[in-house]
């Protein structure tokens, strides 16, 4: 257990520091371990640390923090930062609401960036779920990790498609605690992507899923792909709101045409189409790779601050 690795545990686990309040304590003191020797008043004079945030800093209780580090190495899971600039996922860095702090499970790879989002319904038609885990095997045969959010539908079946590739890569990003799994459903098939890449969370291990924290999940999943592919989405759904954070971060947006409703909203609004039934699989995977990659134009990226 290193002291920077306990500090890191501490800041996200045991105190009210969101990303943002991170991202300015990181800003003003040179170290992780420094802003834990501010005073309650020093903490207080910097933007977006309020009263309980500052609290909770001056007051972490570090036994607990040492507590959740170990209970976290009990069940193999890694503590990557923005100080791990040799494992946290470049594309993630590039965003300007990275989580300084992720808790993964399995492996992160340099060559991760070769990363494209699939992501659509829980509930798909045959048509859909085939054509997500045919487009995850094509494109993880090509080298290409495949981004999604281990849901049930459209999620499952791209991460079982990218497994299906021969030396296939998938990362599957959750929206509650490594050790709270949901769906439950989707218990064997976490066990599976860990040995074929990562689960990872922004959230303390123990973290309940909810609504809120799914939707925030979202842009981790686009902040850590080169471009989206949505198969199916609703009128109001969570692939929707993906989609609109990876405009927002500078990536391309694609989207399966064919009637969906959330899908041909997306095609009309700029998204890319794709034709399942003529698909070149070469030909995309050498588009998605000459994209650029760019932060959003009046959002400076953050890279990491030490």
């Amino acid at each position: 257990m290193s002291v920077s690795e306990l500090h890191w545990v501490a800041l996200a686990t045991k105190t009210r520091a969101g990303g943002a309040a991170l991202r300015q304590l990181l800003r003003r003191y040179a170290s992780i371990e420094a802003i834990f020797e501010a005073s309650y008043q020093d903490l207080l004079r910097i933007p977006g640390i309020g009263p309980r945030t500052a609290a909770s800093i001056a007051n972490v209780d570090m036994d607990a923090a040492a507590a959740a580090l170990s209970r976290c190495s009990y069940h193999n899971i890694h503590i990557v930062t923005f100080e791990d600039t040799d494992r946290y996922p470049s594309n993630l860095l590039l965003i300007p609401d990275a989580p300084p702090v992720l808790f993964t499970q399995g492996t992160l790879q340099p060559l991760d960036w070769r990363a494209v989002g699939i992501v659509g319904t829980r509930w798909p038609g045959s048509a859909g779920a085939e054509f997500a885990r045919l487009a995850a095997y094509e494109l993880a045969a090509r080298g290409w990790a495949v981004v999604s959010g281990l849901a049930l539908g459209i999620d499952a079946a791209a991460h079982q498609g990218a497994l299906e590739a021969h030396e296939g890569r998938t990362l599957a990003v959750l929206g509650c605690g490594l050790l709270n799994l949901y769906p439950p459903q989707n218990s064997q098939l976490a066990r599976d992507i860990q040995g074929a890449g990562a689960i990872l969370s922004e959230l303390p291990p123990d973290a309940g899923v909810s609504a809120r924290r799914l939707l925030a999940r979202n842009r981790i999943t686009s902040g850590l792909s080169r471009a989206i592919i949505v198969v199916e989405a609703g009128e109001d759904s969570g692939s929707l709101a993906t989609a609109r954070r990876a405009r927002k971060q500078g990536r391309a947006v694609y989207a399966v045409s064919g009637g969906d409703v959330g899908c041909e909203a997306l095609i009309a609004q700029g998204a890319l189409p794709i034709e399942p039934q003529t698909v070149d699989w070469d030909a995309l995977s050498a588009q998605i790779a000459a994209l650029p990659v760019q932060p959003p134009p009046d959002e400076p990226a953050q890279m990491p601050l030490f």
